[in-house]
């Protein structure tokens, strides 16, 4: 592939901030959290945890998303059934505790994080990890229906998916005093 044919490096990384920007503030902020978690960043519950629930949520994250790295090296090759069971079982665990949490309403959002936390490799298999978690009854029914119909017929029946890995990984920034801005 020629040099012209590749998108530019800014335009991606812009398109997808703008994604992210389009999320809620509690996605966003869900996603960043999870990040710094499944790519060990930083001290999550340092700069996540604002309660003892929270906490609790948190440890119980940082215990499933031990699992990432052998879901990394786990996702199939091709669509072979005999490969499915080893990588989508766990994959779908970890995708139905994040959408028990309430902040990845959407498809958009759940994909967004998981393209991250994984990599572009997972993405053939997130629409079936997500309709999978979607309907499981730990799910408040109106918010399976929410999620379920979140997912675009396109999503649901893409034909290829873009193996170009994410340029965009959102991090906590901190706030800066407009005063200092100035200077």
């Amino acid at each position: 592939m020629g040099a012209r044919m590749k998108p530019a490096t800014g335009a991606v990384t812009l398109a997808e901030m703008k994604e992210f920007a389009g999320f809620s503030s509690a996605t966003q902020r869900y996603v960043r959290r999870s990040l710094d978690i499944g790519l060990d960043r930083d001290d999550a519950m340092t700069r996540w945890s604002r309660d003892v629930v929270e906490a609790a949520s948190i440890r119980a994250q940082a215990r499933l998303y031990a699992r990432l790295p052998d879901i990394r090296e786990m996702i199939p090759d091709d669509s072979g059934l005999d490969a499915i069971e080893p990588f989508l079982a766990p994959l779908m665990t970890v995708t139905a505790f994040d959408l028990g949490q309430g902040r990845l309403t959407t498809f958009s959002a759940y994909r967004f994080l998981y393209e991250r936390l994984i990599g572009a490799e997972v993405r053939p298999w997130l629409p079936a990890a997500f309709c999978s978690a979607a309907a499981l009854p730990h799910l408040h029914p109106e918010l399976r229906r929410k999620l379920l119909q979140s997912i675009s017929e396109a999503a649901a029946t893409a034909s290829g998916w873009s193996n170009r890995q994410p340029a965009f990984y959102p991090k906590w920034v901190e706030k800066v005093e407009a005063s200092a801005l100035r200077n």
